[in-house]
């Protein structure tokens, strides 16, 4: 048997996303008299455990996702059963989840099997679409049935709860925790300190030696439901652009998976080397360096969600690669717009914002529909007021 823990939370993730954005809900939850606990499911394997260091957070406990096929099916079986397993033999007050991954969901229903009050962060998204994006629409739809505090990061996401039924009271509007983790990487990365990693230096003097006019695009591409030609299309659009603007360089940390790295790398052949290289591909960099080229990118290209809200938080215009999106809030406040990934659009659009300044500085939003950075704190001072009865935390906590 494990050590129990009353009075402990455990913070259940395991992709990139999941640990950047509850690094500062961990840091807010020390602060205050409850014990969070951290759990990487291993969901993403080095890519994200590279992070822990980074935010200050060492796992207590550590998945070992052996797989023996990629079925989602398959994933989400193996973590049930560590889940199940773990929860048998800790005592914790609350879970809490991050988002809208498969492994957030099997913590979800698990904790829910073993009568343990989960937290949802970043509760209520929608694209309203079954299959936009797959599998995260549904997981998310899930976790809001077996959840008992829902933190919204908008309105619209609480509106979202509270038309499927949500109750009011288990509701809260506390903005998205991607604010606060981008404020503190900022800090980071503008340290003498900070050495970014070799290739990332690399990819520095790439840029300075191809002269300061040139205008960098920060592309990233992985959803699965573009596996099917659209990445390769998104390539296309790519390679469209740098042809008709030879002063474009572009940055893509192309996903591992095969799928997405054999189309990208075909489709880029040629303008990714040479003496007129104006794309550089690589491999997944980590936060701090992707948080570097993003403040110093003129645009960037994505499906990701995280980096939609990343670029509205650092003023960089943002086109989304998708047909729908959970994430108006970027579209409405007029931080971005909904492209899609076809190659025309995508030149179209680029075309429009290199030659009308105007149209490109009105997408250099002033507010951000995220909130202010203050969400890791309101999610500890409720959690601790909840558990504990303890309304005495200032909200003053965060990553330091």
């Amino acid at each position: 048997m494990l050590e129990s823990m009353t009075s402990s939370i455990l913070l259940c993730m395991g992709t990139r996303p999941d640990i950047i954005k509850m690094a500062p809900v961990y840091h807010a939850l020390m602060k205050t008299d409850l014990k969070p606990l951290v759990l990487h499911t291993g969901q993403h394997d080095t890519l994200a455990e590279e992070l822990y260091p980074f935010f200050d957070m060492k796992p207590d406990y550590i998945f070992d996702l052996t797989r023996e096929r990629k079925s989602l099916g398959h994933l989400f079986s193996i973590t049930m059963e560590h889940f199940d397993k773990l929860f048998s033999q800790i005592n914790t007050s609350a879970v809490l989840v991050h988002g809208d991954t498969s492994t957030a969901l099997s913590s979800a229903l698990a904790a829910f099997y073993h009568k343990i009050p989960v937290g949802h962060v970043e509760a209520g998204l929608r694209s309203h679409h079954d299959y936009e994006p797959f599998p995260e629409e549904k997981n998310r739809e899930l976790i809001s049935r077996l959840s008992r505090w829902h933190f919204a990061p908008t309105q619209r996401a609480m509106n979202n709860l509270h038309s499927e039924g949500i109750r009011k009271d288990d509701c809260y509007l506390v903005g998205n925790s991607i604010v606060d983790s981008v404020t503190w990487t900022e800090k980071h990365i503008e340290q003498p300190s900070f050495i970014p990693e070799p290739e990332s230096q690399k990819i520095m003097q790439w840029l300075e030696s191809s002269g300061e006019k040139n205008k960098l695009i920060l592309v990233t591409a992985h959803r699965r439901e573009s596996w099917d030609g659209q990445i390769a299309e998104i390539a296309r659009g790519i390679k469209a652009i740098t042809e008709k603007h030879p002063d474009i360089r572009v940055i893509w940390p192309v996903h591992p998976n095969p799928v997405v790295k054999n189309a990208v790398h075909m489709i880029l052949q040629g303008v990714d080397s040479g003496k007129r290289k104006q794309v550089w591909l690589c491999e997944p960099v980590n936060c701090p360096d992707m948080l570097y080229f993003m403040k110093r990118s003129w645009l960037v290209l994505t499906d990701s969600g995280g980096v939609q809200e990343e670029s509205m938080t650092l003023k960089v215009p943002v086109l989304v690669l998708r047909d729908r999106t959970e994430r108006p809030e970027v579209i409405e406040s007029h931080g971005g717009a909904l492209i899609g990934t076809s190659a025309a659009s995508i030149l179209k659009w680029v075309n429009a914002l290199y030659t009308d300044t105007e149209k490109y500085n009105s997408y250099k939003v002033v507010s951000n529909p995220f909130g202010d950075g203050s969400t890791a704190d309101t999610i500890a001072y409720i959690l601790n007021n909840d558990l504990l009865n303890n309304n005495s935390v200032e909200l003053t906590a965060g990553i330091k």
